[in-house]
C-alpha cells in the first residue's frame, strides 16, 4: 500500500483548506489504494466569516482546524518525514496563499512556509510524486519553477501570469481533468479555481489521485 502525505491549511476555503477538495482527495486516494496521513502547520491565524467574507477578529489554530477534516488524525507539519512516504498531496483553499505562503500579497515574489518548501524539495529530489489541487500548484511553481515544471490552475490568466514569472509553465485545463509533468512527477488539477459543481471537482481530483498513486 502506497503512503501519501496530505498537507492541509486549516478548514474552510476562505481561510484554510477547501473542504470539498480535501475530502475528495481523502476519498479518491483511498479508493486508489493509498494510505493517507494528514499534516498541517501549528500556527494561529485570524478567521474569516464564510458568509460575509469579513475578518472576525477571532484567532484559531491551523492544526486544530485541519483536525475537523481529518477526524482528529492530523500531525504537526514539522513531523512530516519524506522517507516515510511515497507521495505528497496538497489541498486547495486560501489557506495555501495565506498560511502556507504569502502568495496572496506578493504573487510570484512570495515566500513559502519553510517546512512546506522543504518537503516539496525533498519529495522532488527523491523522485517521489507531488499532487496539488486548485491554488496549491503555486507552491510547486515557486519552489520548483527553475526547472520549468508544467502545472495548471485552470484558466485563471492572472495567476497563470504569476506562475510564468517563477519559470514554471502553465497549461490550461478543465475542472474534470488534470495535468501531469512526467519528468518532474507533478500532477495538478484546477478544482474550484473554475466555476464547477462538486462532482466535476471530484472527477478531476480522482484522476489526479489515481495518477499520484500509480507514480508512487
Amino acid at each position: 500500500m502506497k503512503k501519501i502525505a496530505l498537507i492541509l491549511s486549516g478548514c474552510g476555503h476562505r481561510d484554510g483548506a477547501e473542504v470539498t477538495e480535501a475530502v475528495s482527495l481523502l476519498i479518491a486516494l483511498h479508493q486508489h489504494g493509498a494510505q493517507v496521513s494528514c499534516f498541517a502547520p501549528n500556527l494561529n491565524f485570524e478567521t474569516i466569516d464564510h458568509i460575509t467574507g469579513e475578518r472576525t477578529g477571532q484567532q484559531r489554530n491551523i492544526l486544530t482546524e485541519a483536525a475537523r477534516i481529518a477526524r482528529g488524525k492530523v500531525q504537526d507539519l514539522k513531523e512530516l518525514k519524506t522517507k516515510d512516504f511515497d507521495g505528497l498531496a496538497f489541498s486547495g483553499g486560501l489557506g495555501v496563499t495565506h498560511h502556507l505562503s504569502d502568495w496572496n500579497l506578493l504573487g510570484s515574489e512570495c515566500k513559502i512556509h519553510p517546512h512546506v518548501a522543504l518537503v516539496i524539495k525533498e519529495f522532488h529530489q527523491q523522485s517521489k510524486p507531488i499532487g496539488a489541487v486548485c491554488i496549491a500548484p503555486v507552491l510547486i511553481a515557486k519552489v520548483l519553477g527553475a526547472e520549468g515544471v508544467e502545472l495548471t490552475v485552470g484558466s485563471n490568466s492572472k495567476t497563470a501570469q504569476e506562475i510564468a514569472k517563477t519559470g514554471s509553465q502553465h497549461v490550461e485545463c478543465p475542472v474534470n481533468d488534470y495535468v501531469t509533468d512526467r519528468v518532474a512527477k507533478v500532477i495538478t488539477t484546477p478544482a474550484y479555481m473554475l466555476e464547477a459543481q462538486p462532482h466535476e471537482v471530484f472527477k478531476g481530483i480522482s484522476g489526479l489521485a489515481k495518477e499520484l498513486v500509480e507514480m508512487a
